[in-house]
């Protein structure tokens, strides 16, 4: 029988109206049943929860308002201002050109990319080209606020990861888990819970079983802290880097736009930039096109646009990097 600890936060989740909670109890008593022999009952308890499921319909609306795990945008960024190199650019685009042809791949058997796991240090463009991938095919771009999905509450984001998934099936969309290492620790380290191996195997089954026609977009800063099962899950893995002298040139003149000035010595400002990210180069240029204006100024100059890219290198100096 229910223990009256699990009767008393039955009660409370329902008056709560805390849905995610009160199916996260309800399993535990499953669980908690099943240990003590009565296998019959556990099933019953969730076979009941089950089709309650099933009566409610959508379990997460697509609405920024009221949804707390997934923020929906509308976005609008274009292949174009994606600043990488041309390899990865090519495989970005390949993703794109088989999503828009994954009816032809169908009639052969085929399926188009649709789970992609991005690699790489903070501020490469690995958030930026989950909003190339909608923004191109006209999908609304779905962010997973992993910080409100991982809870302390005994599986209770498992329950939470089976919600999104349920949306990923019955909402088309570009779904985004950035900061993926958050869930996808290696099973091995010593530092693991046994929470976050049945996490990590919730999700690994889950991303298996999905055969949405969403995009699944997974991003992490250090690929070494992910378990090795999940490479083999993902249709395509795409490894970004800090910039080179051509890149930082591109992003700079894109940035830039009609500011840039014609006296930029490219020579000085590539070797100041050249251990700066995408984001913090891009951020050195809206310092300087935002200076410039308050200066009554329509053009940028190179030793403007200097001071900016030094303050972002003193930024990381100061903060140990």
């Amino acid at each position: 029988m229910a223990t009256a600890e699990q009767i008393k936060m039955l009660i409370q989740s329902h008056l709560d109206r805390n849905d995610d909670r009160f199916q996260t109890v309800v399993l535990q008593l499953a669980a908690y049943e099943a240990q003590q022999g009565h296998t019959s009952l556990a099933r019953e308890i969730r076979t009941i929860l089950d089709k309650s499921k099933k009566h409610t319909g959508k379990v997460i609306p697509i609405n920024k308002e009221f949804n707390e795990l997934i923020q929906n945008l509308a976005v609008e960024n274009k292949l174009s201002e994606l600043v990488v190199i041309d390899e990865l650019k090519s495989r970005v685009e390949r993703i794109l050109n088989e999503y828009r042809q994954q009816d032809k791949l169908k009639k052969h058997g085929m399926n188009n990319r649709r789970k992609i796991l991005l690699v790489g240090p903070p501020g490469t463009g690995k958030t930026m080209t989950a909003s190339v991938l909608a923004g191109e095919l006209n999908l609304p771009l779905c962010t997973i606020m992993m910080d409100k999905m991982v809870t302390k509450f005994m599986g209770e984001t498992s329950v939470k990861l089976r919600q999104i998934f349920d949306t990923i099936s019955e909402n088309q969309a570009v779904y985004l888990f950035d900061e993926f290492d958050a869930i996808g620790t290696e099973r091995s380290l010593e530092n693991d819970v046994g929470e976050m191996r049945r996490v990590l195997n919730s999700f690994l089954q889950f991303i298996e079983q999905d055969n949405s026609r969403s995009l699944i977009v997974a991003a992490t800063n250090n690929h070494k802290l992910l378990d090795q099962a999940l490479f083999r899950r993902f249709d395509d893995v795409l490894h970004y880097q800090l910039p080179g002298e051509a890149e930082i040139r591109r992003l700079i003149e894109n940035r830039l736009g009609e500011f840039k000035g014609q006296r930029l010595v490219w020579d000085s400002i590539l070797e100041k930039a050249n251990s700066l990210s995408h984001a913090e180069i891009s951020k050195a240029c809206d310092d300087s096109i935002k200076e410039a204006i308050l200066n009554d100024q329509n053009q940028v100059d190179g030793i403007l646009l200097s001071v900016m890219i030094d303050e972002r290198i003193a930024a990381y100096r100061e903060g140990g990097k």
